[in-house]
């Protein structure tokens, strides 16, 4: 028996040869539509196709579908039925001009506009498809509430979606990826695979999407590309930018690469619920490694303003109060700003006394009954870290930031002994560009000419965001994501009826 043996799958009749231990094999299979990844775009792409009739391949690197959509909170919309049922008044229009306003223009404004006018539209079809919907919700105070609060985070619907793509008779391929592209006379007509078994897998498909999460997990394009490459990645293993370079390989144009979703400065590698670390997310005061202050935390509302300032600075800094600002949290009012939807303005943070020797152990939470002590225990300088809180006490007492003009309300002083500081770095939820897209999620060349056949959504695609992650807007990540996903599905069918 050859080392190679082929398989091929047509239609829903498949033929296969048993293949002896340690042989890899050559599968092929015919679809519609393939869809390179399974995390919330992915699997919104696969499914909308699925429920249009269409017949289709889902690659997914990893053992189990999802990717970091698993563990998001909710979606972005503006006027939805949930919105108009509350009266919020927030119209397209509105939403449209503060989204291309904060990324000073640099955004693709045609593909900017289509996602906001189909997001209303998709928390229906969400609903339909039995997603739950709990509250609307805002990341800060005063803010907008176009972020949608779904039951079972991400990992809910989407592994509701996957169930019913299966449901529908659909291939998913678990530990496959895409490595090539197949082109003819110009148009992409599928991709080449490979498994963890290293099997070739070839799937023909008259549209192919790419939706694989963006590139943070490569450290040579994370390096080439981003401005802080060395920022704390959440979740993106994998995440190694297959799509971007198939892309790439066959002519698409480059936009976004730049852009990284920052996200809460904090200590490295640790989960967001932990009370610990949720001390360190507040508008305390905030120091360089040297001691010296250097921006109005308040900034931590918005977390890519954090992540700017903290980049400017090397990217790591500490967050320090004292013991009276410790029992506000812990005992009295809770925390200042909250973190995410799990751990919410106002919590007590009850697990603090807890989890704080793993912090201690870990090397990220430091404690000292002076500040020449939390500076011989932090590696600040001792002169420049008293220098500095004096100061900010002197702002405190007088209830005005002279320096950096930060809100009277979060103001604290720290005076009362022991002294705490949490060492925290900048972080980020991976890359947002990559491929050139227009409106319709075709993927396009430099000069905006599209590559027939060829599609991309999720974080793969630049054109959203100008030049910073867009928090203004929240869930616009997983919004961008599931609406790019059904443009793309949308603009796929009507070229395949087209029989080009």
């Amino acid at each position: 028996m050859p080392n190679i043996v082929r398989r091929t799958l047509l239609a829903a009749a498949v033929t296969a040869t048993m293949i002896p231990m340690g042989f890899a094999a050559e599968v092929a299979y015919d679809a519609d539509v393939v869809v390179i990844g399974a995390g919330a775009s992915g699997t919104a792409a696969a499914w909308a196709a699925a429920e249009k009739g269409l017949k289709v391949v889902t690659l997914e690197k990893s053992g189990m579908v999802g990717g970091t959509g698993k563990f998001s909170e909710g979606i972005f919309a503006v006027e939805s039925k949930m919105q108009r049922d509350w009266n919020y008044g927030l119209t397209k229009d509105e939403a449209f001009q503060k989204i291309m306003n904060y990324g000073h223009w640099r955004g693709n404004a045609r593909m900017v506009r289509a996602f906001v006018d189909r997001s209303a539209d998709t928390i229906d079809w969400m609903m339909a498809n039995g997603v739950k919907f709990e509250k609307l919700f805002s990341n800060y105070p005063n803010g907008l509430y176009t972020w949608h609060i779904y039951e079972g985070r991400g990992a809910g619907w989407i592994n509701n979606f996957i169930a019913k793509y299966k449901d529908k008779g659909q291939t998913l391929l678990l530990n496959t990826w895409g490595t090539d592209l197949i082109t003819k006379d110009g148009t992409v007509t599928g991709v080449v695979a490979t498994n963890k078994d290293g099997d070739k897998i070839t799937v023909n498909a008259k549209a192919t999407i790419i939706a694989t999460g963006g590139f943070f997990a490569n450290k040579e394009m994370r390096e080439k590309y981003l401005r802080f490459p060395n920022a704390d990645g959440l979740a993106q293993d994998g995440k190694t930018g297959d799509g971007i370079r198939m892309a790439w390989a066959v002519g698409a144009g480059a936009e976004g690469t730049e852009v990284q979703a920052s996200y809460r400065p904090g200590p490295r590698g640790v989960g967001t619920t932990n009370h610990v670390s949720a001390t360190a997310k507040q508008p305390h005061l905030w120091l360089t490694p040297k001691g010296e202050r250097f921006c109005d935390e308040k900034i931590m509302l918005e977390w890519p303003f954090a992540g700017n300032a903290l980049e400017r600075i090397g990217g790591t800094m500490y967050v320090v109060y004292d013991q009276a600002t410790l029992d506000h949290m812990e005992k009295d009012q809770g925390i200042d700003l909250g973190v995410g939807v799990m751990v919410p303005v106002g919590t007590k943070l009850t697990n603090f006394e807890k989890e704080w020797d793993a912090a201690v152990k870990a090397g990220w939470a430091f404690k000292a009954d002076t500040l020449d002590g939390l500076a011989k225990a932090t590696g600040m300088d001792p002169a420049k870290l008293k220098k500095t809180v004096e100061a900010y006490n002197g702002f405190c007492a007088v209830r005005h930031d002279a320096e950096f003009a930060k809100d009277p309300q979060y103001l604290r002083e720290v005076k009362t002994g022991p002294f705490y500081a949490i060492k925290s770095v900048a972080s980020t939820l991976g890359t947002l560009g990559g491929i050139k897209a227009n409106e319709r999620f075709e993927v396009v060349t430099q000069y905006e000419d599209p590559i027939p056949g060829l599609y991309a959504v999720g974080n793969d695609v630049g054109g959203m965001y100008g030049d910073s992650y867009d928090l203004l807007m929240a869930g616009s990540t997983v919004g961008f994501a599931v609406n790019s996903a059904r443009i793309a599905v949308d603009s796929a069918e009507e070229y395949i009826k087209a029989g080009k």
